[in-house]
């Protein structure tokens, strides 16, 4: 009967311990971090950043757990390629770290490509509470045409072949047909119009 009652009460010990055990368990999952971070790219992915206006698309980030709900205090870098096409952050930096706001979106603000045409990978990492996740976002510096209008649109070296022209037709002409000739020849304007490469008298 001793050895009974000893096997009874370690048997209702183990169902107590089992049950706490249960009862704590959501508690401790609770707590603990989540796992499965993961990093979506909301705007930067394969933008077209103009190297002569030093203009970029900056990066935006959002960071979400197991569950695809937002994660807020997230710290992430942006990495960016220390040779070739590339670009920098404020002050030169080839990194910059933010912080996720209460969407879990973080911005690389400053953002601004280097003078090297080509396409590039900014690399990108968020941790949080232990998890980390990594991704890429692609990007190419590209030379924009200029926009400027007015005396750079007309190349200068056709600017000098034509003032050359018209001034070899004037000598010419002055050679062949005397002073008189030269005289009406030079009583007419001659203007060369940036923009349009027009020569000739004034309409």
């Amino acid at each position: 009967m001793l050895f009974a009652s000893r096997i009874a009460r370690a048997v209702r010990y183990c169902a107590t311990v089992l049950a706490a055990a249960s009862l704590l368990s959501p508690v401790i999952q609770a707590q603990a971090p989540g796992a499965g971070l993961q990093i979506t790219i909301l705007d930067g992915e394969d933008a077209m950043n103009n190297v002569r206006q030093r203009t970029a698309r900056e990066p935006i980030v959002q960071v979400e757990d197991q569950n695809h709900k937002p994660v807020a205090g997230a710290a992430v870098i942006f990495l960016l390629p220390n040779d070739g096409a590339s670009g920098a952050f404020s002050g030169g930096a080839r990194t910059f770290t933010a912080v996720t706001d209460n969407k879990g979106q973080a911005i690389a603000r400053g953002l601004r490509p280097n003078h090297i045409a080509g396409r590039y990978q900014i690399r990108v990492q968020a941790s949080y509470q232990g998890q980390t996740a990594q991704a890429q976002i692609n990007q190419t510096n590209v030379a924009g045409v200029s926009a400027s209008t007015g005396a750079s649109a007309v190349p200068k070296w056709l600017v000098a072949v034509l003032v050359g022209a018209v001034a070899g037709s004037v000598v010419a002409v002055a050679t062949h047909g005397g002073a008189s000739a030269s005289a009406a020849i030079a009583s007419v304007p001659i203007t060369v119009t940036p923009g349009t490469g027009s020569v000739g008298a004034p309409r």
